[in-house]
């Protein structure tokens, strides 16, 4: 009886975790923006305290970048959007593998790359905040 008393009265369920508002994929873009503008700067100075400094920041942004991709992947997208756009495993994979390859070179095409995939993440999940 007391189970009954204080059970739920109505079932309800959510979209995604927290309100929709706190997930953007212009985290992910900023940090990858971030990865390519250090790899440009490093192209035009040898000294080597500079390198080691941009080294580091180029490794942390890579990673936040990666972080917001994950989370987007695994908080934000569910099944209903993996069926609506069945290139998104694999389009997620491949920013996921484009920003580890910029985060472990100097080349600013590496970083270029990170940015297209997360740009075609970025018109699919602004197309399924319009459904």
């Amino acid at each position: 009886m007391l189970s009954r008393l204080f059970a739920p009265k109505v079932k309800v369920s959510a979209h995604c975790d927290l309100p929709c508002g706190v997930y953007d994929p212009a985290q992910a873009r900023i940090e990858a923006e971030s990865v390519k503008a250090v790899q440009e700067k490093m192209a035009g100075n040898d000294d080597a305290h500079f390198q080691a400094r941009a080294t580091v920041i180029k490794e942390q942004r890579a990673e936040l970048a990666k972080h917001h991709v994950s989370v987007l992947w695994s908080d934000y997208f569910k099944p209903p959007h993996f069926e609506k756009y069945p290139e998104l495993h694999q389009l997620v994979n491949d920013a996921l593998k484009a920003l580890s390859a910029a985060k472990a070179s100097k080349d600013p095409a590496t970083g270029q790359k990170a940015l297209d995939y997360i740009a075609q993440i970025d018109k699919i999940f602004w197309e399924t905040k319009k459904a």
